[in-house]
């Protein structure tokens, strides 16, 4: 069941995903005393990025990555972790600790393994997941035009990460897999703009998750899904 959290205007959502996603974190540390989250790059989430980092959260108990990478150096205005560095990973939640996807590997395929290695140290499930999506139905980088889809999007590939080569976007890409995505307490979808809204009908309707893969995430049963929307 996806259940659908619409506002009226995005600072408003804003303040209230941040005030959930504390909620989140508070109770998964008092209950196994780490918490785990799993965002995304982009323009959309820089807002909640910097309302969660004036947040006072026990931070050093926070462990965040990336649902995906593009595998440019830290250097790049494109790297998912530079924008997490510039406006998460700051005043308070400074003292989080982070775990990047992308290392020393010269490409995203050679990388792969041990990208998986790193990701070991994260608590499992992940206290929340939250992803975006593009234009296209794709989210984290489960793209419909990439030849590794059907490898990163199949629950028995045993990896937590998989490299991917879009057809349609610049970088290759690390990519948490599905069944890592998966593996959370929740998954939130943050989109807004009536843009998005419109690709979201559409990937509600019937059609092979295959062409917008954020079907995979809205057809699975494991885990409560939320779309957070605000125009």
């Amino acid at each position: 069941m996806i259940e659908r959290r619409n506002f009226s205007d995005r600072q408003t959502l804003i303040n209230a995903l941040g005030e959930h996603l504390a909620a989140a974190v508070r109770q998964s540390i008092a209950a196994q005393g780490r918490a785990s989250l799993a965002v995304s790059g982009g323009s959309t989430p820089v807002p909640l990025f910097e309302r969660l980092a004036e947040l006072d959260l026990p931070w050093p108990q926070v462990l965040i990555t990336l649902a995906d990478e593009r595998w440019v150096e830290l250097s790049s205005p494109d790297s998912n972790e530079a924008l997490v560095r510039r406006h998460l990973l700051t005043k308070r939640a400074a003292a989080a600790v982070f775990v990047g996807l992308k290392n020393t590997a010269a490409q995203a395929a050679a990388g792969e393994a041990a990208c998986g290695e790193q990701l070991r140290q994260l608590p499992l499930p992940f206290t929340a997941v939250i992803l975006g999506m593009g234009n296209d139905g794709h989210t984290a980088s489960l793209f419909p035009c990439a030849a590794q889809l059907a490898h990163a999007a199949d629950m028995n590939c045993g990896k937590l990460c998989a490299a991917v080569r879009p057809q349609t976007a610049l970088y290759e890409r690390m990519t948490l897999t599905l069944p890592t995505l998966l593996t959370a307490k929740e998954i939130i979808l943050h989109i807004t703009g009536p843009d998005k809204q419109a690709v979201l009908e559409k990937a509600l309707q019937a059609g092979p998750p295959e062409e917008m893969p954020i079907r995979f995430i809205f057809r699975q049963e494991a885990v409560p899904v939320t779309v957070w929307w605000a125009p």
